[in-house]
């Protein structure tokens, strides 16, 4: 069973900064695709950011220069820092993983998604 927990979520004002992180469990070789993505009531979830276990980076156009992914392969985390909110940043932001590689090599055909953490940026 792979699990992603986020954390970080939060009330900020505009212009602050926020840190999200997720991790992953369960009997895991290795991720190809962790990321982030975010949805509001009554609309689509939408890509914030993504990050292969190689290194390439993609980003909405909305938070390039704003946002920034981390990840680390080892430990199955991947971070996003959110730096210059705006209000229409406040989302539940979701942990996404794809290319689950389990400890016994057998290649996880599933995308796996976090339960979700509420960003709120607001004064």
């Amino acid at each position: 069973q792979i699990q992603l927990v986020e954390s970080g979520g939060g009330l900020v004002q505009p212009g602050g900064s926020l840190r999200l992180s997720c991790v992953a469990s369960g009997s895991i070789f290795s991720i190809y695709l962790m990321g982030w993505y975010r949805q509001v009531p009554g609309k689509q979830r939408e890509l914030v950011a993504t990050m292969v276990s190689g290194g390439d980076r993609t980003y909405a156009d909305s938070v390039k220069g704003r946002f920034t992914i981390s990840r680390d392969n080892a430990k199955k985390t991947v971070d996003l820092q959110m730096n210059s909110l705006k209000p229409d940043d406040t989302a539940v932001y979701y942990c996404y993983s794809k290319g689950v590689l389990t400890s016994t090599m057998a290649a996880e055909e599933a995308d796996y998604w976090g339960q979700g953490t509420q960003v709120t940026v607001s004064s």
